[in-house]
């Protein structure tokens, strides 16, 4: 079993180098059937956008309590397509264990799901609003959906790579399914490259080493595969100075045109040298910021420094997934971007509330991605890197007012053009709605039954937890009745993971 576990995750990996530089396959989302009486929000610029914010935001709010609105009602996040909470937590699980509660974020596992959200002809987004009551009065649950254009399959058409690997050879490391795994898939990768790609390796355990700069494909393919074979496994882990040393040699094998990605593959456990994911960050601020020069994580291991992936992540504008063998068509056709194209930089998304509607809200995980309302149409203010074939959805648990009626939120997303950097906006809204969860569009009700099984996992026995959710046993036949009508593998698994859960809690 370990050696077919082994065998997958390095698939897995293979299929993520890949994807980086030609997408896949199945890039639409499938359908679902509409809600009888959920209402959806317009497309387009038909809905005004929320009027400059007026006050200051609720700082207060956080994950642990339902919230009263501050005056300016309002909501802002970053958008973010990371998926890695989830994928670990399903590992975490399958190996008896429960996941420590500190690594559940909802919205990766919201975004672990495919959704049905029409797409935008170009760059930018369109906007999808809609919702449903819950089994608790007055508390309903509204989705906030956002999807970039489909992915383009035509991996000639795309603009040539640059590509910094940066990888981790510490000792720990040297576990089956981790460096050697990463070693074949590498190897696998090379050989899919176009002659104009670009490849430089970087290595790095107590200290870093660019072993491969930046390399044009072509006739040095050999060269770039006894790079890789090379490797062996060695002492501590300095991931900061493997960071730093990957984008000094990524800015110095910059290429104009060229999509210039840095990739890390690690397990994260940081050891040695500078472990605080801001200041390893704040050093390379200028490849990040004036270069363009993304960070894409690629986690790996039965034990996974989850928390500083994840902040590395975020603050290198960038996504990470965590390689789990038994889902690697999964993570990696619609985690990663289709392909290595941006469709939006700086993305965020602001939700304002009508108070003559609504009472409390309370938006579902984003807990590390929360931005000021104030800073919503604030261009310097970092937001999240988005490419094509991604759908963005996001989660409020919504108390309505006694006999509300009419306008309820109107939400917008705000970007910048990957290219001009020129800002970017559109709307759609929500009216007040009658329709029932459990009669909700399909995708809707997988991202109500993620979001309450991440809430189950996060704290149990807490008195807050999401409004009306089910006991876990509940959630699982939910899930199994919606893998069935949705006819989706990955919802299954996710009733698997439900019970594996609820059998760890008996």
């Amino acid at each position: 079993m370990e050696r077919q576990r082994t065998r997958q995750v390095m698939l897995a990996l293979t299929v993520a180098g890949g994807l980086l530089l030609t997408g896949c396959g199945g890039g639409d989302d499938g359908g679902g059937s509409s809600a009888d009486g959920a209402k959806g929000g317009s497309y387009g610029s038909g809905f005004p956008a929320p009027d400059q914010p007026q006050g200051e935001q609720n700082s207060e709010e956080s994950r642990d309590d339902y919230v009263t609105p501050s005056p300016d009602y309002l909501s802002t996040f970053a958008l973010d397509v990371d998926t890695a909470s989830y994928g670990y937590a399903r590992r975490t699980l399958a190996e008896g264990r429960r996941p420590d509660p500190s690594t559940i974020r909802p919205e990766e596992f919201v975004n672990s799901f495919r959704q049905d959200y029409d797409r935008p002809d170009g760059n930018g987004f369109t906007v999808t609003v809609d919702g449903a009551r819950t089994a608790r009065d007055d508390w309903s649950l509204v989705r906030v959906g956002l999807a970039t254009r489909s992915a383009q399959h035509d991996a000639d058409d795309r603009p040539p790579a640059a590509l910094t690997f940066v990888i981790d050879i510490s000792g720990s490391m040297s576990e089956p399914g981790r460096l050697d795994l990463a070693q074949r898939s590498l190897d696998t990768m090379t050989e899919r490259l176009r002659d104009d790609d670009s490849v430089a390796l970087v290595t790095f355990s107590d200290q870093a080493e660019t072993v491969l700069p930046m390399t044009r494909v072509g006739d040095h393919r050999d060269r770039i595969h006894r790079a890789i074979d090379g490797l062996e496994p060695t002492y501590s882990t300095n991931l900061g100075a493997g960071v730093e040393t990957g984008y000094e040699t990524a800015v110095d094998g910059l290429r104009e045109g060229a999509t210039n990605r840095v990739v890390l593959i690690s397990d994260a456990l940081a050891n040695d040298g500078e472990t605080d994911p801001d200041a390893i960050l704040d050093r390379i601020d200028t490849a990040r910021r004036e270069h363009g020069i993304t960070l894409f994580g690629v986690g790996v291991g039965s034990d996974y420094g989850d928390a500083l992936m994840e902040r590395l992540a975020d603050k290198g504008d960038g996504h990470t997934v965590y390689v789990s063998g038994d889902d690697a068509e999964k993570v990696f056709c619609e985690q990663l971007p289709q392909n290595i194209d941006l469709t939006a930089r700086d993305a965020k998304a602001q939700v304002a509330f009508d108070p003559e509607t609504v009472a409390s809200f309370r938006l579902i995980g984003y807990d590390n991605r929360r931005v000021a309302d104030d800073d919503f149409r604030d261009d310097r203010v970092d937001g999240g890197e988005v490419g094509p074939g991604h759908t963005v959805t996001a989660l409020y648990a919504v108390r309505t007012r006694p006999g509300a009626d009419g306008h309820l939120a109107t939400a917008t997303v705000r970007w910048q053009d990957p290219k001009t950097r020129a800002p970017h906006e559109k709307s759609a809204a929500l009216e007040t709605f009658d329709g029932s969860l459990r009669d909700a569009n399909l995708r809707f009700q997988v991202d109500a039954v993620a979001a309450y099984f991440a809430d189950a996992l996060r704290d149990g026995d807490r008195n807050d937890r999401l409004p009306g959710r089910p006991s876990m046993g509940e959630l699982a036949d939910w899930a199994d009745r919606l893998g069935d009508r949705t006819e989706d593998s990955a919802v299954r698994q996710l009733a698997d993971t439900i019970r594996r859960a609820r059998h760890l809690a008996d």
